[in-house]
């Protein structure tokens, strides 16, 4: 929670090993982590995760999804460290991976291996796909956009377009999230864990249910969204006259109301073949060139504070870089400061969740690579001289412990 509360996380107690990278199961870890679990990233010796050093989009992957993790630099790959990751998900409630179909089966920690060891195991894969003829190819993201028809319905026609943001990729470890409470709450009457599965194409599916239905209600095939007949009449980005661009929503006859008297607009609001948003949906080729003229005359930060006064639907056009000057971000416990490894801090926003009032802040800061794989150790009963023998023969990676610190 935010600082200076002494109340429990919803996850206390609950242990999490994590093996993953990019996006999606790390942002699965992520939820997990915040609400309070223990969450014990898995990472290779050498240089760690390789979403570490993505470039350019990718560059801010790994600060945004690994905040209150404990980083683990372990070589499985070799007899004690393949014992050592098995001792510890003996010891863990769940288990998260998004890695390549079969990958974590071939090297002998899938789930029907562990589940012996551990019946009360949560096995997570997030995978591109969940069972079906496609469950064995690799996916990305932008893979299920495509195919799915996201990228169809993004773009204008004949032109299709990926999302602005990794939208499967997040809410595919949100619904890993949501298996994992539910196979936890069951585990409680049952004693046993299970094998719970997310996936990128079928949350990319989930998502443009709305588009399907209205293909089986209406027997036309959705537009993409830029080509779209409106629903509503005035529903639109707009220029200002100070160079910017505004988003305005007028919903209901009601706002319709408003917006002509608030804007000083008689004429329209006298017009009876705009009384209502289904006549004013077929005047759009007409009304909205009007509307265009019409707040070119205004400021942005004017028509902003009409619209808020008024309660009128209005969002500025703004880039993700602007949102660190949001008042509404700038409220308590909505951001969490991070440190990047060459030290610079800057914040992110925290987990979009309150409970009872309260917002879930950050108790770990990004990890350095390996950096609590000697606590981890000691915690599994480890002896000293045994966790220095697993370091010098890179079993295990502790160089991430802080400038200082001695080694076991």
């Amino acid at each position: 929670m935010t600082p200076g509360t002494e109340r429990t996380l919803p996850l206390d107690g609950v242990r999490v090993v994590e093996f993953s990278h990019m996006v999606m199961g790390p942002s699965c870890g992520l939820v997990l982590a915040d609400l309070g679990a223990d969450v014990v990233k898995i990472e290779p010796v050498g240089e760690g995760d390789n979403t570490r050093r993505l470039p350019g989009s990718g560059a801010g992957f790994f600060p945004t999804f690994n905040r209150n993790k404990r980083s683990l630099a372990l070589d499985i790959k070799s007899p004690k460290g393949f014992a050592f990751a098995r001792k510890l998900i003996a010891r863990s409630d769940v288990l998260i991976e998004n890695f390549r179909p079969g990958g974590l089966d071939a090297a002998g920690l899938g789930y029907d291996e562990l589940k012996a060891a551990n019946p009360g195991l949560v096995y997570c894969s997030l995978k591109g796909f969940l069972s079906g003829p496609y469950e064995q190819r690799a996916a990305l993201d932008e893979v299920v956009q495509m195919m799915g028809g996201l990228a169809y319905m993004t773009g204008p026609p004949g032109r299709p377009l990926r999302a602005g943001a990794s939208v499967n990729d997040i809410m595919g470890g949100m619904f890993a999230v949501i298996g994992i409470l539910a196979a936890l709450r069951e585990r409680e009457n049952t004693g046993h864990g299970q094998l719970v599965k997310s996936a990128l194409f079928e949350n990319n599916a989930f998502l443009v249910a709305p588009h399907m239905a209205q293909f089986a209600v209406t027997g036309k095939p959705a537009a993409p969204m830029p080509a779209r007949v409106s629903a509503w009449g005035i529903y639109d980005v707009f220029d200002t006259g100070d160079g910017h661009q505004i988003f305005i929503a007028v919903v209901t006859d009601r706002q319709w109301r408003a917006f002509c008297d608030v804007f000083r607009q008689d004429v329209l609001l006298a017009d009876t073949s705009l009384s209502t948003n289904t006549q004013r949906v077929a005047a759009r080729i007409w009304l909205i060139p009007k509307l265009r003229d019409l707040f070119r005359k205004f400021d942005r930060a004017e028509i902003c504070r009409i619209c808020e006064r008024e309660g009128l639907g209005f969002a500025p056009i703004l880039r993700p870089d602007e949102l660190f000057d949001d008042p509404q971000l700038a409220s308590p416990g909505a951001m969490v400061e991070v440190t990047l490894p060459e030290g610079g801090t800057f914040r992110l926003p925290a987990l979009p969740l309150e409970m009872d009032g309260q917002r879930f802040g950050k108790r770990l800061d990004i990890p350095r690579i390996g950096e609590h794989s000697v606590a981890i150790a000691r915690e599994l009963g480890c002896a000293p001289e045994e966790i220095e023998q697993l370091i010098t023969e890179g079993v295990l990676r502790a160089s991430g412990n802080p400038p200082g610190a001695s080694n076991p």
